[in-house]
């Protein structure tokens, strides 16, 4: 059996598994970054992922270093404003209005949103500039093998690899975590999220909107604009038989629905994508590490899509991960370097995992005094500007 060595073989070709490699293969390592399935990179095609991304403050500085930021830049709309609507009135209206303005705390923006199926585009294209760095979609893993010194993966076309570090960023199912023992922790909602994308009269003027009423949020994130028409990703959380019958509409009466929802903040809402419908839970893995692997991303860690939090909280993985490879390049992947990370970022994880837990709860609320608590706790938090400021540094990962 063939047997290629490499520095660091990721498993994983998602947004998190395309961006580890280029982080580490711009830094000088080897790598080799696999996923059974070929990315699909096409707005329209059949299964593309109509998910958006929005990229924190620090996420885009990881990006800018590993020289995707420049292909991506022109592709992405700034979010300068995260604006939470409280209509969980008996109307649907809005009766509570609150923006986080990014120029309370930064001259930059709070992030950049870009699609997911355009990253993956972009990422694996900047893949193929990078001499260090393969790129193999389509084929898996299949066998994982860890000793103290080194780790080997058995891979689906046939092959083996010989490497010190194995990062896990194949998902929330993850392969290379079940091969490695290590256990997770799931919470489940009963929820399910509604992507889509929509054209809308009244500009997004950079602001991202969460719309708080019961079963879960209905945000809107800017895109850029859409046939001249401004634009906005979709991210629309309820319980699941509510999104099945959702995503079952006529787009007439499904524009309809979402006009109420979005209770008309920005005129008429006109769908211009398909509808895709996403899981919600909250999973947390008992440890980020395993001998020789580095658990990332969903492997690691899953949220619901709230605050733009589970990417940034990825990409704030590799992050650190980087640090210490770059700190102790002949360290890389041996215990002391995966017990550090482990240390650097569980308790962190736990922490953001707990408070979008909390979030989503407080987002799902059906009994009226409760709505009614909820929109209380929004404007007292408001209110407080010391307070305000601290959740949104927290936000942008300040802490991480």
């Amino acid at each position: 059996m063939a047997v290629q060595d490499v520095d660091i073989l990721i498993s994983g070709g998602g947004v998190a598994g395309l961006a580890a490699a280029a982080v580490f293969g711009r830094s000088g390592f080897s790598v080799l970054c696999v996923d059974p399935a070929p990315p699909i990179t096409a707005r329209e095609a059949e299964g593309s992922d109509l998910r958006t991304t929005a990229f924190l403050q620090p996420a885009q500085a990881l990006l800018e270093r590993a020289g995707l930021w420049a292909r991506l830049a022109p592709f992405a709309a700034e979010l300068q404003v995260m604006r939470i609507v409280d209509a969980g009135g008996v109307e649907p209206k809005p009766r509570v209005i609150r923006a986080f303005r990014a120029s309370d705390i930064s001259e930059r923006p709070f992030g950049w949103n870009l699609p997911n199926w355009l990253l993956r585009r972009e990422m694996a294209a900047h893949l193929a500039s990078l001499p260090g760095v393969t790129f193999r979609p389509g084929t898996g893993t299949t066998t994982l093998f860890t000793r103290e010194a080194e780790a080997r993966v058995g891979l689906s076309d046939g092959t083996s690899v010989r490497c010190r570090l194995v990062i896990a960023a194949d998902g929330r199912a993850s392969p290379i975590r079940e091969a490695a023992g290590v256990a997770v922790k799931t919470t489940r909602y009963g929820q399910k999220a509604l992507a889509f994308a929509v054209t809308h009269p009244i500009p997004h003027e950079n602001v991202s909107t969460e719309i708080h009423r019961s079963g879960g949020p209905f945000t809107l994130v800017p895109l850029p604009d859409f046939e001249g028409q401004p634009s906005s990703a979709v991210v629309w959380m309820e319980t699941g038989p509510e999104v099945a019958r959702l995503a079952a509409l006529p787009v007439a009466a499904f524009e309809a629905e979402i006009n109420t929802r979005s209770c008309s903040l920005f005129g008429p809402l006109t769908l211009v994508s398909r509808r895709t419908v996403w899981p919600i839970i909250s999973q947390v893995a008992d440890r980020m590490f395993a001998e020789r692997v580095a658990l990332v991303a969903e492997a690691a860690h899953v949220v619901p899509p709230i605050g733009a939090q589970g990417l940034n909280m990825s990409l704030g993985d590799m992050r650190v991960l980087l640090e210490l490879a770059e700190a102790a390049p002949d360290r890389l992947g041996d215990r002391a370097m995966l017990e550090a990370y482990h240390r650097r970022r569980h308790w962190e994880v736990r922490a953001r995992v707990a408070g979008i837990d909390l979030l989503n709860r407080a987002s799902m609320l059906h009994a009226q005094p409760l709505r009614d608590a909820r929109a209380m706790g929004l404007n007292s938090i408001y209110a407080l500007a010391p307070v305000r400021r601290t959740l949104m540094q927290m936000g942008l990962g300040a802490r991480g």
